[in-house]
């Protein structure tokens, strides 16, 4: 202790390099902090926009396709066909109802966007308040 009573240099040098060592001891606390919270957000935007992804499959009612490519020949069975053996598939153009359910699966996806955005900002404040009450 007489050690780093005195007026010595080294004795300055050990009290710059304990200062230096709780500055950076601080400084990776702050980036762990910062690095959580970045990745809490990326966590409940991409739980967000998975939650809006089975929503919109969900209500959007969509049904498996079929694998022939529009505008191709699809060969069908004697059993489905009766005179013909080749049948040409349509092209379907989506209609006014389907372009409508696109646009509010967007609008709501925006929208919960936009919540769980809120939410997750209210969450790190209240955490944050929660730190500095605790210090």
């Amino acid at each position: 202790m007489e050690l780093l009573e005195s007026g010595d240099p080294k004795s300055q040098l050990l009290k710059k390099a304990a200062m230096q060592r709780g500055a950076l001891e601080e400084e990776a606390k702050l980036i762990s902090d910062r690095t959580q919270k970045v990745i809490v957000n990326a966590l409940v935007i991409g739980g967000a926009l998975a939650a809006t992804y089975f929503l919109v499959r969900q209500f959007s009612g969509s049904k498996k396709k079929s694998k022939s490519k529009p505008g191709r020949i699809k060969l069908v069975s004697s059993r489905e066909a009766d005179d013909d053996a080749e049948e040409v598939t349509e092209v379907k153009v989506p209609g006014v109802v389907a372009q409508i359910g696109t646009a509010l699966a967007s609008q709501a996806t925006v929208f919960l966007l936009t919540l769980a955005k809120e939410k997750l900002a209210e969450y790190m404040e209240s955490q944050a308040q929660k730190k500095t009450e605790n210090k």
